[in-house]
Parts: structure tokens; sequence; C-alpha cells
């Protein structure tokens, strides 16, 4: 349940229970529209301790009571600057005679509502607070209290088509959010008593449609935040594409329960096109979670998330953040991996058809994904560790490559072409910000030789910038045969070094076309100190 579900459905029950109170005050006053007008504003503006604006209202009683009203708003008293919290282009009541006797009312229909909720001193407060704030007296024995003395009116159906809420920001130059609810409807609307509701409402980011159903109340007045609620949702067609650096269509549906400070949230989601664009792959993506969301500031402390995807697996905890004077919202995570799968991950990341490796990976790391409006692999940040067992390159040549290199750091003769395809295994600490990847340090083992590196991968631009060593068990002669042989024996001390052939190494380029080579100014300095 979204926190911005929690406010309109009790801002709606306030606004219904607020018109009851008009007809059941025009029934006990038999006044001339007009003054029947005026004598609702002032009533309501004293008691609500607001400023009350109300266009027309007239009133038939028989053979059915039959009350409407036009331009209503109720504004924060002093705030001229804001606009109303509440207003209703129009609202609709009916009743019979004998049911305002026992403070029934059957319906009431509000059009054109909206709920705008100003900055200021109380900008982080749920507006549903404010409005039960104003409404501690309202007229004719209406308690918005969790224990209201004396006989409660009660609404049947409380019903708000084409509503919005609207949170206006602090910045003008920054556009309010704005919330659609198609329908809304809500049974047995009372200060005391449990409010069964179901509504229809479009969500903002990402769009897409909620739909919800469940009970809401009572309302807790002097602790609002202790006010009940439970139900259940789903969610359909939201565009991930919002965000930018992803994509896919998600779909959720889950539960709610226990009260708004603290509701305890478990769901399930499904996107069966999920893809990170760098990489323009599509992956089925699901989730299942249990979360504990503070409905009175909408922060969301997520208990456990368990995601899969191809034949890898995680689990996150961590939480979803307000940050202060920044549009959007901050999601720390602790994300394990284990089990998972190299080539499952390089499909997400990677452009190239096919992963350029695969082996069983292990992983752990930090995931920081602050507000603003960058693309996901510009601001996302992560630090961790990994380990890579049996590793294996997907190119060919690559691979013959790595099973030469073997056979040679050995210093076993032979054709190469012949060697067994060898798996590598990979370690290391790795950090990501602003689209750099740092290795630090990054461990490569192969039978017969370590490369150990560090260094930087652009993910945007694919390039690679990396310096290192490898360590070989073979004397460099030794690696090679014939005429190259003889003459590398020269050259063996200088790269010997406690019982290892230790050759520097840099890495350039790009992903696509990696450049390697002997670092040879580091190999002589190196003999320089030593």
């Amino acid at each position: 349940m979204t926190r911005i579900t929690r406010r309109w459905i009790g801002s709606v029950a306030l606004s219904g229970l607020v018109v009851a109170g008009f007809v059941l005050l025009a029934v006990r006053i038999p006044l001339s529209s007009e003054k029947l007008r005026a004598r609702v504003v002032a009533t309501l503006a004293d008691r609500l301790d607001s400023e009350v604006e109300l266009g027309e209202l007239t009133l038939r009683i028989f053979p059915r009571l039959h009350a409407v009203g036009t331009g209503l708003a109720i504004h924060h008293k002093g705030r001229r600057d804001v606009p109303p919290l509440i207003s209703a282009d129009r609202f609709t009541v009916d009743a019979d005679l004998l049911g305002l006797w026992r403070r029934h009312v059957a319906h009431v229909r509000l059009d054109g509502l909206k709920i705008q909720v100003p900055p200021g001193e109380h900008h982080e407060d749920d507006p549903v607070k404010e409005a039960a704030k104003d409404a501690k007296s309202l007229p004719l024995g209406v308690d918005a209290g969790h224990v209201a003395a004396g006989r409660q009116v009660v609404i049947d159906v409380v019903e708000a088509p084409e509503a919005k809420v609207i949170i206006i920001p602090r910045n003008p130059e920054k556009s309010p959010k704005i919330w659609s609810l198609h329908t809304l409807r809500v049974h047995s609307v009372g200060a005391n008593t449990s409010m069964p509701f179901q509504a229809l409402l479009t969500n903002g980011v990402p769009p897409g449609q909620i739909t919800t159903e469940g009970s809401f109340g009572p309302w807790h007045r002097d602790d609002p935040g202790h006010t009940p609620v439970n139900g259940a949702f789903t969610f359909k067609n939201a565009d991930l594409g919002v965000f930018k650096g992803i994509s896919g269509i998600l779909s959720a549906k889950g539960t709610y329960t226990g009260r708004l400070e603290t509701i305890d949230v478990e769901g399930e989601t499904e996107t069966p096109d999920f893809m990170v664009n760098i990489s323009g792959h599509k992956v089925p993506l699901r989730t299942k979670y249990h979360a504990i969301v503070d409905g009175t500031n909408g922060d969301t402390t997520l208990e456990r998330i368990d995601a899969s995807f191809l034949n890898t697996s995680l689990v996150a905890k961590g939480g979803v953040y307000d940050v202060k004077g920044v549009k959007g919202r901050r999601v720390s995570l602790d994300i394990t991996m284990d089990p998972a799968r190299l080539e499952d991950v390089m499909t997400l990341a990677v452009k190239t058809p096919q992963p350029p490796m695969t082996g069983a990976l292990r992983l752990k790391t930090k995931f920081e994904l602050p507000p603003g409006d960058k693309d996901v692999v510009e601001k996302l940040r992560l630090d961790g560790n990994f380990a890579i067992a049996g590793g294996r390159f997907t190119d060919p040549d690559v691979q013959h490559k790595i099973n030469d290199m073997s056979v040679r750091a050995t210093g076993k003769t032979g054709d190469a072409a012949v060697a067994p395809k060898v798996a590598s295994d990979f370690s290391g600490r790795f950090a990501l910000g602003n689209g750099v990847l740092t290795l630090q340090p990054l461990t490569f083992d192969i039978p017969g030789a370590v490369v150990e590196l560090k260094g930087q991968y652009v993910l945007q631009r694919e390039t690679l910038a990396f310096l290192g060593n490898l360590f070989m068990d073979a004397k460099v002669s030794e690696a090679t045969t014939g005429w190259k042989s003889v003459l590398l024996k020269m050259v063996d001390p200088l790269f010997r070094k406690n019982g290892q052939t230790v050759i520097p190494l840099k890495i350039g380029g790009t992903r696509s076309a990696p450049s390697f080579g002997m670092d040879v100014g580091r190999l002589f300095k190196q003999r320089k100190v030593s």
C-alpha cells in the first residue's frame, strides 16, 4: 500500500464527515438557501479553525433528503499563499429522514475532490493528520478522536471519482507531485469505525495502475500514527523506463497490515522484460519482499528482498528513505549474491551477444542509489568484494590464450593448441561510482600463474586502464621453445624474484579491443629498487 493511498483515504473520509455535518446542520436550521449557506460557512470556520468557502448550497427534504453544494474549499487558517487543503467542485448528499434521525447518511459523492498538501512547517506531515487536527471538534457530535463522546455521524458510502492528491514542493520552480484517483469508495465512514474501502489509482513514479481494498480506522485523534490499516493491493503495468538507465514493465501484488506509522507489507513483483539499458539484454526478474512502511513520511525499511533472474539469486536488506531538499528518495541496500552465475550478471551489464565469461559467482556489496535525474549507471554506488570459481571465457581465441598461458607458465613443452581448457579463478574488491568500476586488487588464478591487477573500467565508454603483475612458476625461457628459449635465458634473472617469475603488466584499450603489454619502465624501476 502506498503512502499516498493512506493519505487520501483519511482525508476523503473526513471530507465526507464534514459534508454530512452540513446536512445535519441544515435539517435543524430552517433558513433560506443564502442564510443557510452563510450559517454553514460560519459554523465550519469556527469549528474547524479554518477559512471555509462555499459556493451554493441547496436542500430538498421530500420525498428523500437531497443536498447539493458547489465550490467547497477549506484553507489552513492564514495560509492564502497556498491552495486549499481540501476542495471539491461539487458534493451531493442523499439520505432519508429516518436515517438522519439515527445520524446515518446513505451516500455522499465528492466530485472534483482535490487534497493539496502545502509546504511549510507541516511539510512532512500526513495531510490526514492535518485534517484530523482541524477536525477535533467537528459539528454535531462528530469527533475524530480514538474514543469520541456521544453519537456519531456514519456515512454508508462515500464516493470520490477522479480525485487528485497534489503535493506542493517547497521550491516553486519544481513541479508538484500529482496522484490521480480514478475511483474511490469508502464504506461505513465514521470517526469511531473501521472503514472498508476500494480504490483504483494511477501511481506517479513509476507510472502504473494500483488497485487496492481493505479497511482503515478507527481514526486515532491523539496519535494518528496508531490508526489501524490493512488490505491487499495489485500494481499493474508499471513502466520502469522513467528511471534513466533501466526499463521493463513491472507488476506486483501483496498485502499490508498494521498501523500508519508501522505498516507491515509483504508482496512479490514480476518484470519479465527487465533491462539495464547499457547492455540491451532483457531478463525475467522476480522478487519477494517483506517491508515496514512508515505511513507518516513514506520511509520504507526493507526487511528482506529475495530476487532471482535467470540462474542467479540474491538477498537484499536495507531501505528507501526521503532526502530533505532533493527530489526523489535514496535507496540503500546490503546485497548478497550466492548462488549466482557470472554469465547472468554480465548479461545484464555487457552489450555483447553472449556474456564474455561464465562461472560461479559469490558477491557481497553495499548498494547506494541516490536521488537525482541521472542515468542509473552514473549515480549507482557499489562497494564490495567478489569471487569467481571455474571461470571460462566464451571467446575461443581468448580461452585459447588462457590455456596457452597456463601451459607456458608451468614450464611444460608441447603444442598449446591441445592444452586442456583450464578454468580461471578470480577474486577481489570493487567499487563503482560515477560510472567507473574500480578493482583493487583483482586476483586472477590459473594453473601455473597468478595475475594481480589494479585499475579502472569505464562502463559507458568501455575503456580499460589496469596495471599489475604476472607471477609464473616457470622461468621466462621455460615459457617458450627453440631459439627463443635460448635467447631468453639471458634475461631470466631480470624477471626472477623470490623463486618466481614476475612480469609487470599494463592493460588498456577497450573491452572489445584490449591491449596487453609488459610495463618495461616499471620492470627496470623495480630491478633498480631491488
